[in-house]
C-alpha cells in the first residue's frame, strides 16, 4: 500500500512547533519538584500561544487537573504524557483510515476538488498531491480552473511538468465551468485515473467566490454523477486564526472532506490543526512539511503528535 511519509521529514517539518510546545512543557515542568495550579497556568498559556487556541487550551487543562485530582504522588505524575493523550482525544480521525488514500476504487475518474484562498499554497499543493498520485501508479490530469489569476496558470503548469501529469488549461478569463467541463470529458475519453481542480482563491467578493464554486460542483456532479469524490480545503499553517475563519465560511458553501495544511516547516504555531479539528470536525488528510514535491506527507494523528513529543 502507497503511503507518502517520512518520519525524520516530520520531524524536520515540526522542529519549531516541537520547540514551542514540548521543550516549553518540559520546562515548564522541570522548573518543580511538584506539579501545581501556577504550573497549570503555564501550560495552558504555552498551549494557547501555540495556536491550539483557548477553548481546547481550556479543555485540555481542565481534563489534565482532572486526572492530577486522582494521583496521591504529583512529583511521580507524567504530565507530558497526559497531555500527549488529550491533544490524541481532539484530532479529528478519517473515517477512511482503512483505506489509502490513494486507493480510488471502481469508479473512476476519481475527482478532486480543492479550494482555499490565494496564497495557502493551493496550486503548489495541487502539483504535489498529483505527483503523490502518480508514485501510486495512477494517471492525474489537473484542471486548471483559476482562470482569474494567469500566474496561477503558469504555476500549476509548472508543477504539472514535475510531476510528470497532464493539464488543461484555457486563456485568462475564461469560465473556470468549462474547463472543468472539458477536463472530465477528457477524463473519460481517456479513462483516466484521477482528476484534480484548481479553483479561484480570490473574487471580487466572497459572495462570487462562493457561487463559483457551486456552478462548478454543479457541473462536476452532471458529467461524473458519483463526483466530485473529495473537496480539499488548503490552509496555510502560518495563518492562525484566519485558517479557522476560512474553514468556517468554506464549509459553509461547499462539503469539505478534508483539510490540508501547509508550510508547517516555517511555524511554531503548528498547534492550529488541533484548533481546527476539534472546532470544525474534518479530517486533516495532509499536511505540508516542506517545498519539496515530496513535502505533502499523509496525515496521520498518532505519528503527528509523536514527532512533536518525541
Amino acid at each position: 500500500m502507497f503511503k507518502n511519509f517520512n518520519l525524520d521529514k516530520l520531524k524536520n517539518g515540526l522542529s519549531k512547533t516541537k520547540t514551542k510546545l514540548f521543550d516549553g512543557i518540559k520546562e515548564a515542568v522541570s522548573t518543580k519538584a511538584v506539579i501545581d495550579e501556577s504550573i497549570l497556568d503555564e501550560l495552558e498559556e504555552l498551549l494557547i500561544t501555540s495556536d491550539i487556541g483557548a477553548d481546547t487550551a481550556m479543555k485540555i487543562i481542565e481534563n489534565t487537573r482532572v486526572e492530577l485530582y486522582y494521583e496521591s504522588d504529583r512529583s511521580k505524575i507524567n504530565i507530558t504524557q497526559i497531555i500527549q493523550n488529550e491533544l490524541s482525544e481532539v484530532l479529528v480521525e478519517d473515517e477512511n483510515t482503512s483505506s489509502s488514500p490513494y486507493e480510488i476504487g471502481d469508479k473512476k475518474p476519481h475527482v478532486v476538488l480543492v479550494v482555499g484562498v490565494n496564497g495557502a499554497g493551493k496550486t503548489t499543493t495541487i502539483g504535489k498531491l498529483a505527483h503523490n498520485y502518480k508514485k501510486a501508479g495512477l494517471s492525474v490530469l489537473i484542471a486548471s480552473a483559476d482562470t482569474f489569476r494567469a500566474a496561477a496558470n503558469e504555476q500549476l503548469e509548472i508543477w504539472a511538468k514535475r510531476a510528470g501529469v497532464d493539464i488543461l488549461q484555457k486563456e485568462s478569463g475564461a469560465d473556470p465551468s468549462s474547463v472543468v467541463f472539458e477536463s472530465l470529458e477528457q477524463a473519460k475519453t481517456q479513462n483516466i485515473d484521477v482528476v484534480l481542480i484548481d479553483t479561484a482563491g480570490r473574487l471580487h467578493t466572497k459572495s462570487n467566490l462562493m457561487k463559483e464554486l457551486e456552478k462548478i460542483r454543479a457541473v462536476i456532479s452532471k458529467v461524473i454523477p458519483h463526483a466530485p469524490n473529495e473537496v480539499f480545503l488548503v490552509l496555510d499553517g502560518n495563518s492562525g486564526q484566519n485558517a479557522l475563519v476560512q474553514a468556517k465560511e468554506f464549509s459553509k458553501s461547499t462539503n469539505l472532506t478534508g483539510l490540508i495544511v501547509t508550510k508547517l516547516d516555517g511555524t511554531a504555531k503548528g498547534g492550529v490543526i488541533f484548533q481546527i479539528s476539534a472546532e470544525q470536525k474534518i479530517p486533516i488528510k495532509y499536511i505540508g512539511v516542506g517545498e519539496g514535491i515530496d513535502d505533502l506527507q499523509d496525515f496521520d494523528s498518532k505519528v503527528f503528535i509523536e514527532a512533536l513529543f518525541s
